[in-house]
């Protein structure tokens, strides 16, 4: 199966994606330059479009098909992040006990920090119990500026 990239850039740097021929399989933080050709697969232009309606406030829920490479623990625990709505958080207890496994908050964490599709598997909505941020794979400002946006964009004032 053919792989297509595309960077995107949006207000926190640029997002490399990955689709194959029906799903979307990736989205990254990026700091390289962009150095690569981008591909015009209808996924990605879609996903692009979608990304930059998101960062306007005009956007709460993506479409694309998304198909994240994964063990089956945490393909569970990824569609578990995606039942978090738009604007909410939970803690990683929470998250774990939403996943069927209270015990498993460890390896739950862990999983988050592996997710292969930022934003639109939302492991930025997930806090420590306590109420701080937590960790993010594409660092906390950017976690920071996401949550942000989300609570902005519900109380009507978008920050773009």
């Amino acid at each position: 199966m053919k792989n297509f990239v595309h960077t995107i850039m949006t207000p926190l740097g640029n997002l490399v994606a990955s689709a194959d021929d029906e799903f979307i399989t990736s989205l990254d933080f990026t700091d390289e330059p962009m150095n690569t050709q981008n591909s015009d697969h209808p996924l990605l232009l879609c996903l692009e479009k979608e990304l930059q309606e998101y960062f306007a406030g005009k956007r709460r829920d993506f479409t694309l098909p998304l198909a994240p490479k994964g063990t089956p623990f945490q393909k569970g625990v990824w569609d578990t992040l995606r039942t978090i709505p738009y604007g909410d958080t939970i803690s990683y207890a929470k998250e774990a006990e939403r996943f069927g496994n209270p015990k498993a908050v460890r390896a739950v964490g862990s999983a988050n920090g592996r997710n292969p599709i930022a934003i639109l598997i939302p492991c930025h909505r997930v806090i420590a119990s306590d109420g701080t941020l937590g960790g993010y794979s594409g660092g906390i400002e950017k976690k920071k500026f996401l949550l942000q946006l989300e609570k902005e964009t519900l109380s009507g004032r978008v920050l773009m």
